[in-house]
């Protein structure tokens, strides 16, 4: 049924077997670190983010040494592969002939009108995307000097300026970003791109959000908020980071909202004298081995009698603790329990049988 969503109202976009707006699931994806042109280190990254969770992965096409590695990339790449393009327009058609399954270009430095219309016509001839990647440090002039306009009302109207002449050539595979590294900018850009261009599907992130905490933080609250609002079609949480850190943080947001869900979650609570167990110690290992099972299995480790049987008992699997024991729960129903040096083991050994079962 349709909903007024923006989500739901945006153009669904093909990038390779993937579909992004249209109410399709909102994609995950993260961009290779390592050099372009040494193709087997790549594509064990891309492999490695592909089997993290991402359902495609940006990489870099910074010179022309390096496409014989990035058309490697792109032949053994089990996801679509996104072409990274900056400055030379010509990369970015010479990607297209390598097997990028869309373009990342920013307008705002690839030059003349002529060098995107021949970006846009060899992209319309390959039949891929393109995002349309427009940055804060990098508007255009004639936007950038405005006083006039603040600088969301500045990456609103750089997006505008490009969606219309993209779509005026007759070109519509196209998804939208606008970054900055201000949260408060980013959901003011995010929501006034909702508004404005409600049928172009956007691509969310914080960029330059900073190490691996702050990163996390500034991505989870932005990308949390639009989300939550129903804006986004696909996400990047940008850290300064191994880019695999990034594609958990991605997920979790997203299960966090109930918008799609990858794997388990951990529901435990934070200790207090009350305890009488070990339960940091539990739940880090439970979480450790959680980390190798693909189901998306609600898991409750709850470490006394004030929380604990209540949510434990609405988990698919849970532990409520006691005093160096645990009972164990299977969707509300208690079915044994086991010591407190047993319950990582027990409770794990649960999880596989409801996995399996």
């Amino acid at each position: 049924m349709q909903t007024d969503l923006p989500r739901d109202l945006t153009r669904p976009v093909r990038v390779g077997s993937l579909v992004i707006g249209g109410g399709a699931p909102v994609a995950v994806q993260s961009m290779t670190s390592t050099p372009t042109e040494d193709a087997p280190a790549t594509i064990a990254q891309v492999r490695a983010l592909a089997e993290a969770g991402c359902d495609l992965v940006r990489v870099s096409v910074p010179t022309r040494s390096a496409l014989a590695g990035f058309a490697e990339v792109c032949a053994a790449s089990p996801v679509p592969i996104v072409a990274d393009i900056h400055f030379d327009y010509r990369l970015a058609i010479d990607a297209l002939a390598a097997g990028a399954a869309k373009l990342r270009i920013n307008p705002g430095n690839i030059g003349s009108w002529k060098r995107v219309d021949a970006v846009i016509d060899a992209a319309g001839a390959a039949g891929a995307a393109i995002r349309i990647g427009v940055n804060a440090g990098s508007l255009e002039d004639d936007i950038a000097c405005r006083d006039d306009l603040t600088q969301s009302e500045k990456l609103v109207a750089s997006c505008l300026r490009f969606v219309e002449h993209f779509e005026a050539r007759g070109f519509t595979d196209i998804v939208l970003s606008a970054k900055t590294h201000s949260v408060p900018m980013t959901l003011e850009t995010g929501r006034a791109l909702a508004s404005e261009l409600p049928h172009i599907p956007l691509h969310l992130g914080v960029t330059e959000a900073g190490t691996l905490r702050q990163g996390t933080v500034k991505g989870a609250v932005a990308l949390g908020i639009l989300l939550s609002e129903g804006i986004g079609d696909t996400v990047r949480v940008s850290l300064t980071a191994d880019p695999l850190q990034e594609v958990p943080v991605a997920w979790d947001i997203l299960s966090s909202l109930g918008i799609r869900r990858r794997g388990p979650e951990i529901v435990s609570c934070p200790t207090c004298a009350r305890c009488q167990v070990d339960l940091i110690d539990i739940a880090n290992r439970i979480s450790a081995q959680l980390e190798h099972v693909d189901a998306p299995i609600s898991v409750a480790v709850m470490g006394c009698v004030v929380n604990g049987p209540g949510e434990a008992a609405d988990a698919d699997i849970g532990v409520a603790c006691g005093k160096g024991q645990a009972a164990l729960f299977r969707r509300g129903e208690i079915i044994g329990k086991v010591a407190e040096r047993d319950i990582v083991e027990a409770l794990m050994r649960e999880v596989h049988s409801y996995v399996r079962s």
